[in-house]
This record gives structure tokens, C-alpha cells and sequence, in this order.
């Protein structure tokens, strides 16, 4: 039984909770590998109907835990690669899900918690939660969760947010098509239940066959998405290594500002 990950089953409706509140349900190797398990086994029930992804606590995810960050610094370059194959196996398996799932963005999402509202199908965010794609400041890019976040928010907006790092609200991620709703934080459940009610009325082959033809149409497959992830992991593995991207997890982990940082 899984510990950072909860799971409650009810009316046909399954609803998976990130649950490390104390790190802001950072990502480590634990959490990525009882995600993708837990959405797997979700995928091959016939009695689930849709999937409810949230966050335990006031955040949905910061991204990468520290403790984790501090490992990879000091890893291989093979085992920073099978590292980035674990999280874009993780996303691509929410990503092509056989139901529909909704990510209640209960609060922040930082980095690869970008990148599980990005592989949801519907996403549904409170106001007042901020978002960022941040890996630039420590010398990498978001490699492995690009294609989700590019699909969801179009290359123009990734090009601006992938090379400044900036953080921005919730209203700007519905704008840019990050979220499709941004509600208040009491109002938050209500959206969702409205959305699975919609979502109730349609038939599951019919959704499932919707969803391939969706991603179809943008260009998008499993095949092809494998190829670009194992092209993308190798380039975050790649970049871990380098010069900066060790200054710039280094910097991380001593909680200091990286020696490129302009004053």
C-alpha cells in the first residue's frame, strides 16, 4: 500500500491524491513510481469511469523535492537518464489514460506538477495558485514534460515561459489555455462534480476513441510520444551533467542563486 499516493474508488469515479503535504507533494523516485503504477492499474478498470487527480494540502505540486534534486546532482549521466525515463513514463501514462481525467488544482503547481495538469484532460485550478516552469534557473529545461505543456498552452506561450522561468497566476493559465476553469477555492469541488456530471452522460468507448482522435489530430500518439521522451530524457540527463546544470542543482540544494545570476 502506497503511502505518498491515496486513492478512493466511489460511484465509478476514481480519485488519486499526491500525498507528501510536508514537501508541497514534491516529486522523488517513490512518488513517480506509485503514480504511474496507481494510474496504470486505474487504466486497465473497467468499473472507473474517470479519473480525479489533486494534491493533499494547499499545494498541488512544487515539482522537484530537494532531497531528490541533491541525488541527481550527484548521479551518473545513465542514472539521470533512467530517472528522466521514470517521470516521462509517468506522463505519458496519465497522458494517454483510457478515461477521462480532470486535475483539481487545489493550489500551486510548480515544474513537473505543470506537467501532470498539462496530461490531464480537463484541468481546474482556484484562483490564487501560482505556476511556473522554472528549470532554466538551475541551468536545465523541462524537458520531458514538454510535450504536454506545449500541446496544452501552444508554442508561443512555451517559448516565453520555458526560457524565463517566470511565475504567473491562475487567471494567466486559463488564458493561455494551462486551465480551462479558475474558480474560488470553495467553489473548487462544485466545478469538478459539473464536469464529471458532463462527463457521465458520454459513452466510455465513444470518450476513449474521443481522446485518441484529440491527440491524433495534433500530432500526437503513443509511439511518437515515446520516441520524443526517450529524446527528451536524454537531454535532461545530459544537461544534469554539464557544467551548469551541476552549478545550477548545487545552488539548489545550498538554497544560493547560481553563478550566472544576474544582480
Amino acid at each position: 500500500m502506497s503511502t505518498t499516493v491515496l486513492v478512493e474508488i466511489n460511484d465509478r469515479i476514481a480519485r488519486v491524491t499526491l500525498n507528501r503535504p510536508a514537501v508541497h507533494n514534491a516529486f522523488d523516485a517513490a512518488l513517480i513510481a506509485d503514480l504511474t503504477a496507481t494510474f496504470a492499474q486505474i487504466g486497465l478498470d473497467h468499473d472507473v469511469r474517470a479519473l480525479v487527480l489533486s494534491g493533499h494540502g494547499s499545494t498541488f505540486s512544487a515539482g522537484a523535492d530537494l532531497g531528490w534534486m541533491r541525488r541527481m546532482a550527484d548521479a551518473s549521466e545513465a542514472e539521470n537518464l533512467d530517472d528522466s525515463l521514470a517521470l516521462a513514463r509517468l506522463m505519458r501514462t496519465l497522458n494517454f489514460l483510457p478515461k477521462p481525467t480532470i486535475a483539481r488544482v487545489n493550489g500551486s503547481a510548480y515544474g513537473g506538477g505543470v506537467g501532470l495538469v498539462a496530461c490531464c484532460d480537463i484541468a481546474i485550478g482556484v484562483a490564487g495558485a501560482k505556476f511556473a516552469l522554472s528549470e532554466v534557473k538551475l541551468g536545465l529545461v523541462p524537458a520531458v514534460i514538454s510535450p504536454y505543456v506545449v500541446a496544452a498552452i501552444g508554442a508561443r506561450q512555451a517559448r516565453k515561459l520555458f526560457q524565463t522561468g517566470a511565475v504567473f497566476d491562475a487567471e494567466h493559465a486559463q488564458r493561455i489555455g494551462l486551465l480551462h476553469e479558475c474558480v474560488a477555492a470553495e467553489a473548487l469541488d462544485d466545478a469538478v462534480e459539473r464536469q464529471l456530471h458532463w462527463l457521465g452522460k458520454g459513452g466510455p468507448i465513444a470518450q476513449h476513441q474521443a481522446k485518441l482522435l484529440a491527440l491524433r489530430m495534433a500530432g500526437m500518439d503513443q509511439p511518437s510520444a515515446e520516441r520524443s521522451d526517450a529524446d527528451n530524457a536524454q537531454l535532461i540527463a545530459r544537461l544534469r551533467v554539464s557544467a551548469e546544470g551541476q552549478e545550477g542543482l548545487r545552488a539548489f540544494a545550498d538554497k544560493r542563486a547560481p553563478a550566472w545570476t544576474r544582480q
